[in-house]
């Protein structure tokens, strides 16, 4: 009898344990780690510690940020710097089998450029604005979040920076390196850490309108320290005289949709801004 029950209390107990961790895993299955120490995860956001969540925008002052940003009384903003990047080549399409029959083969050639570390954020949209050198609108709540941008309003902001908007070849090289790298940090790791995508129907969070903050992951920044080159926003590239979008955004799902090498086709308004680069 005494053996009938310790084996029951065994069980029992073990059953418990089985509840317990799939009640663990299902909320950190609703809910997976995205953002950078001094952030929290509300709804599809990355918020400062101590903000809310109003709407879609993170609102309140942060009682803290990440080291990478600074702290004001409406959010937590990146700090605005370059990196000098060393141009090379990397040869385009069989590095990756995706890539076969969407892009054609070729090297792709850039220059040494200095890059913006960061996409532009609301908060330098609006100076922008406040200048006359940007048309806008701008919406001014939530600064630190990447500026949803139209390729004219684009060109204006980082001409307004003193730099441009980086080419195709350009882009692609920042993205992929000399190995041919499929995603910013290298080939693998596609995980809601280092990339703000599925943010709208999941897998990452849901319920998004649009972009996350800039630099809230900062896990997949790229060798040179490039943050967000998938995801968040796509980024407007010039091509001669036109231009697209590259790098995917918060509203994709598909890893291949984040590929160094795959555009953005087509661009989703919502979900495309900038990064730019200065000729060295």
């Amino acid at each position: 009898m005494r053996r009938a029950l310790t084996a029951g209390a065994a069980l029992v107990g073990a059953i418990a344990a089985i509840f317990a961790t799939a009640r663990v895993a299902e909320r950190h299955a609703g809910a997976p780690l995205r953002c950078a120490d001094g952030l929290v995860a509300i709804g599809p956001r990355c918020c400062g510690e101590g903000q809310t969540l109003s709407g879609d925008r993170c609102v309140g002052a942060p009682s803290r940020c990440p080291t990478t940003h600074t702290s004001s009384p409406e959010g937590c903003l990146a700090a605005r710097r370059r990196v000098d990047v060393a141009g090379g080549e990397v040869q385009l399409g069989p590095s990756d089998w995706e890539a076969q029959g969407v892009v054609a083969p070729r090297v792709v050639r850039a220059g040494p450029l200095s890059v913006d570390v960061f996409e532009l954020d609301v908060a330098t949209h609006a100076a922008c604005v406040d200048a006359g050198a940007c048309a806008g609108p701008v919406e001014r709540a939530d600064p630190g979040r990447a500026a949803a941008l139209g390729l004219d309003e684009a060109r204006a902001l980082c001409a307004f920076t003193g730099a441009r908007l980086p080419t195709d070849d350009e882009w692609t090289w920042l993205a992929m390196g000399a190995s041919g790298r499929r995603y910013p940090w290298g080939d693998t790791g596609l995980v809601c850490s280092r990339a703000a995508f599925g943010l709208v129907d999941g897998p990452c969070a849901r319920g998004a309108r649009g972009p996350d903050l800039v630099g809230a992951r900062p896990l997949g920044a790229s060798p040179e320290g490039l943050h967000d080159l998938a995801g968040n926003v796509a980024e407007w590239v010039t091509v001669g005289e036109g231009a697209r979008a590259r790098g995917g955004a918060f509203s994709a799902t598909a890893a291949s949709e984040l590929r160094g090498w795959r555009p953005e086709s087509p661009p989703d308004p919502r979900a495309v801004g900038a990064r730019c680069v200065v000729t060295r």
